[in-house]
């Protein structure tokens, strides 16, 4: 049986090798340089990172961001981001649970809506996350890569004003 609960201090390093299988691409970090940051993460009552043990095992977590708002009568609003689930284990439910365990942590904390945004075009990411009641068409999501060093140009050039020549504000 899965349990789904909040990651606990001691499990940074299960957390890195669960979040290999998100982007194998990306740095590998060494728990040691990144054990402090991991402490105000956890810490941090704004932030959760949501996990489902198997079995003894970390094999799906996401990260819940709550942030405070003076809009839609001072609601919070929250983003799921690093949704994964391990490899040997998908297909069981197990990334629905933990997604839908976010989403009822942001309920219970008083928010207005829930984003999330993926930067995969593959469809059965696209219907995952819709049978989790996310609404493709609800939004239209931008996002502006700041990492520095890397190509993150996606071909388009722009001039700081919009379709109509008026100049963006």
């Amino acid at each position: 049986m899965a349990t789904v609960r909040s990651a606990r201090r001691d499990e940074l390093d299960e957390l890195l090798e669960l979040y290999r299988h998100l982007d194998p691409d990306d740095p590998e970090l060494a728990p040691d340089e990144v054990s402090g940051l991991w402490a105000e993460m956890v810490a941090d009552e704004t932030l959760d990172v949501v996990v489902v043990e198997h079995e003894g095992r970390l094999v799906a977590t996401c990260l819940l961001s709550v942030t405070r708002n003076l809009t839609r009568g001072a609601r919070p609003f929250a983003l799921v981001e690093n949704v994964v689930t391990h490899e040997a284990y998908r297909g069981e439910g197990f990334g629905s649970q933990c997604v839908e365990a976010a989403v009822d942590r942001a309920r219970e904390r008083g928010c207005y809506k829930v984003m999330l945004l993926t930067g995969s075009d593959r469809a059965w990411k696209h219907e995952f996350y819709e049978s989790c009641g996310f609404d493709r068409e609800a939004k239209t999501g931008f996002t502006l890569d700041l990492r520095e060093g890397d190509d993150a140009d996606d071909g388009e050039a722009t001039d700081g004003g919009d379709r109509t020549g008026q100049e963006s504000r």
